[in-house]
C-alpha cells in the first residue's frame, strides 16, 4: 500500500510539473503528460540501488521543493559574489582546496551535495572520499574542517538529509 501511495504521489507531482511547464495546455498536452508521468512513476526505481536511497514521502517532497529554493538563493548569492570579485580592481580572492565533512550516508545524497557545491559559483568539488569532500574554494575563509563545513556544506545538507537520509 505504501509503495502504491508513493507512486501516486510521484505521478501527481510529475503531472503537476508537466502542466506548469506546458501552460497553456490542451487536451493533447494533458494526455501526453499523464502518459509520461505514469511511465516514470511505474518505473521500478527500487531495482536500481542508487534510486532506492531516495525517499518518496510527502515530507521529502516538501523538503525537496524547499531545497530547490535554497539552492537557487545560494546560486544567486554566489553568482553575485563571484561577479563582485571578478570586477573588483584588486581581485580579492584567496583560493585553496579545503576538506569538509558530510553527515549524509546515502550515495545519492552525497552525489546531490557534490553537484550542488560544484554548480554554485566559487566552489568545485574536486574529490569525495567516504564522508569527506575536497573542494576548491575561491575565497578560503576558514582553516578547520568544522567551520569550512558550516560555510559550504551545512546550508544544503539539512535538506538533503531529509530527502535522501
Amino acid at each position: 500500500m505504501k509503495k502504491l501511495s508513493g507512486r501516486l504521489l510521484l505521478f501527481a507531482f510529475l503531472l503537476a510539473i508537466w502542466l506548469l511547464l506546458s501552460a497553456p495546455f490542451s487536451r493533447e498536452e494533458l494526455i501526453a503528460g499523464a502518459i509520461v508521468s505514469a511511465l516514470i512513476s511505474l518505473f521500478p526505481f527500487g531495482s536500481i540501488p542508487i534510486f532506492s536511497e531516495m525517499r518518496l514521502t510527502p515530507k521529502a517532497l516538501i523538503w525537496g521543493i524547499a531545497y530547490l529554493f535554497v539552492f537557487l538563493f545560494e546560486l544567486l548569492k554566489s553568482n553575485l559574489d563571484v561577479a563582485f570579485r571578478v570586477l573588483h580592481p584588486k581581485l580579492p580572492i584567496h583560493p585553496g582546496i579545503v576538506k569538509v565533512k558530510t553527515k549524509l550516508n546515502s550515495r545519492m545524497g552525497r552525489l546531490a551535495l557534490a553537484n550542488s557545491i560544484t554548480l554554485t559559483p566559487g566552489t568545485i568539488t574536486v574529490e569525495t572520499k567516504d564522508e569527506y569532500f575536497y573542494i576548491h574554494w575561491i575565497d578560503v575563509r576558514a582553516r578547520n574542517i568544522e567551520e569550512t563545513t558550516r560555510n559550504i556544506v551545512s546550508k544544503f545538507e539539512r535538506y538533503l538529509e531529509v530527502i535522501f537520509g
